[in-house]
C-alpha cells in the first residue's frame, strides 16, 4: 500500500487567532518545521480577511499534507514536475482524503484545548440543497474538482511561491513552469451560467415575505428587510452582519448635499463602497426602523444602531449561519405557494437557490435598466468583465440570425 492511500490526513493549520505558535502539530516530521513555519507565515497575511484566509489556508492545507505526507519533502523544493503531479492527485484522491460532511478543522478536547477533528478531511463533496432535503448523502467516489478550483489551486500557489522568493526562502516559481495550464481545465464558449431565480419567483419570494411580516411583523419584518436589501443593493451576505472589520449601523445610509441617499458598505478585499439607495429601498428602510420603533423615520448621521440587531438585545447580529436560515425559511415558505399554485418547475429551482442568489437576481435585474458602470461600482465588482457575466446573451435571436446564413452566394 502506498503512502498516499495509506496516510489519513490531519488537520495543521488552526484559524488565524489560534495559528500563532512556530511549533509544528506533533505528527508532523522535524524536518519539515521551517515549512511549516514559512506557510504559517504566509497565511497569517491574510488574516485581515476571513474568507481570503480561508480560501488560502484550505489550498495550503491540501498541498502541504501532499507534499509532507506523500512526497515526503519540503513544499519550498517542489518542481513543476512535482507541482503537476500533485494537480493530477487533486483531480483523484484518495477516498481517504476525502469527507462528505462539513466541519470544522480543531475542536476542543476535553480539558479545553484545542485537537484536530478526526472528521475533517482536505477535499469535501457535498449534494445539492434539494437532494440534501431528500435526505441523500454525497459519495465519496463521485468527487470532481471543478475547473474554478483548479484556477485557485494556480492563484493561490502563484502567490505562496511568490512569497517564498520574496522572503529568499526560494529562487524560482514552479508555478509559471508549466506553460500549459489549460490541460488541467475545459475550457468553455459558452458563459458560466450566473445562479439567479427567475422574474416570476423573485416575485413570489417578495410577496411572501410581505404576507408574513404582515402576520407576524415581531418574526418577520427582519426577514423582509433582510431579503429587500439583499436583492435591491446587491449585498453579501458577510455585510449584513457585523465582524472584525466591520459593523454596519444605520447612519451607514446616509443622504449627500443633493439630497441623495447612499449606503456604505466594506466587502471582499477589505474595500470600501458606496451605493445607490432607491425609493423602494428607502422605504423599507423606514418600515424596518418603524418596526424597531427607531425615529425619525430615516437615520440621522449620529445614528450608529445596529442595522440589523439581534432578535433578543441591542446587539449586532453577528452570525450569518442566522441570516441564512432567515432567508432559507421564506424560500421554503416561496416553494410551498409555488407548488399550491402547480409550478412545480419553479419550486424545484427555488429549492436550488441560496442566499447569494439574491445579490445575482437584483445584478442580472438591474443591469437590464441601468449603465453597467453604476452596477458595476454598486455591486463592487472590479472591473466591467465581471458585470457583463450578468448580462444574457439572447441564444434566440442568435438562432435566428443563423437562419439567414447560406451556403450558396
Amino acid at each position: 500500500m502506498n503512502s498516499k492511500q495509506s496516510y489519513t490526513p490531519q488537520a495543521i493549520f488552526d484559524n488565524a487567532e489560534f495559528l500563532k505558535s512556530d511549533t509544528p502539530p506533533l505528527h508532523l516530521s522535524e524536518k519539515f518545521s521551517h515549512d511549516f513555519k514559512y506557510a504559517k507565515q504566509f497565511l497569517l497575511s491574510y488574516k485581515s480577511n476571513e474568507a481570503t484566509f480561508n480560501s488560502f489556508r484550505r489550498e495550503i492545507e491540501r498541498f502541504a499534507q501532499y507534499c509532507w505526507f506523500v512526497g515526503k519533502k519540503n513544499m519550498r523544493d517542489m518542481k513543476r514536475e512535482g507541482i503537476e503531479e500533485y494537480l493530477l492527485f487533486c483531480q483523484n484522491p484518495p477516498i481517504s482524503w476525502i469527507s462528505n460532511q462539513n466541519v470544522p478543522r480543531f475542536i476542543m478536547d476535553k480539558e479545553g484545548l484545542r485537537i484536530s477533528n478526526k472528521k475533517w478531511r482536505p477535499f469535501l463533496i457535498r449534494v445539492s440543497k434539494s437532494e440534501n432535503k431528500e435526505g441523500k448523502s454525497p459519495n465519496r467516489r463521485d468527487y470532481q474538482l471543478s475547473e474554478k478550483a483548479f484556477r485557485e489551486i494556480f492563484t493561490i500557489l502563484n502567490c505562496y511561491f511568490n512569497f517564498l522568493i520574496q522572503e529568499e526562502i526560494a529562487q524560482i516559481n514552479p508555478i509559471v513552469q508549466i506553460k500549459q495550464k489549460n490541460r488541467f481545465y475545459r475550457s468553455h464558449q459558452t458563459k458560466t451560467k450566473i445562479r439567479r431565480i427567475s422574474e416570476f419567483q423573485w416575485k413570489t419570494v417578495i410577496e411572501t415575505a410581505e404576507r408574513m411580516a404582515k402576520d407576524d411583523p415581531d418574526k418577520y419584518e427582519r426577514t423582509l428587510f433582510i431579503i429587500s436589501i439583499l436583492y435591491g443593493m446587491y449585498l453579501r451576505i458577510s455585510e449584513l452582519t457585523a465582524n472584525e472589520r466591520w459593523t454596519p449601523t444605520m447612519n451607514d445610509f446616509a443622504k449627500d448635499h443633493n439630497n441623495h441617499w447612499w449606503f456604505t458598505t466594506v466587502g471582499k478585499g477589505n474595500k470600501e463602497r458606496q451605493i445607490a439607495v432607491s425609493p423602494p429601498i428607502l422605504a423599507a428602510l423606514k418600515r424596518w426602523r418603524a418596526h424597531l420603533e427607531l425615529s425619525p423615520s430615516l437615520p440621522l448621521p449620529n445614528d450608529n444602531s445596529p442595522l440589523i440587531p439581534k432578535m433578543r438585545g441591542n446587539n449586532a447580529m453577528t452570525d450569518t449561519s442566522h441570516v441564512r436560515k432567515i432567508v432559507q425559511d421564506c424560500f421554503d415558505e416561496a416553494i410551498f405557494v409555488l407548488r399550491k399554485k402547480k409550478c412545480e418547475e419553479d419550486a424545484q429551482e427555488l429549492s436550488q437557490a441560496t442566499v447569494h442568489w439574491l445579490r445575482h437576481t437584483g445584478i442580472s435585474e438591474d443591469v437590464k435598466i441601468r449603465p453597467r458602470e453604476h452596477v458595476r461600482d454598486d455591486a463592487g465588482h472590479s472591473s466591467s468583465s465581471i458585470t457583463d457575466k450578468y448580462i444574457d446573451i439572447n441564444l434566440n435571436e442568435r438562432h435566428v440570425s443563423a437562419k439567414k446564413k447560406t451556403l450558396k452566394p
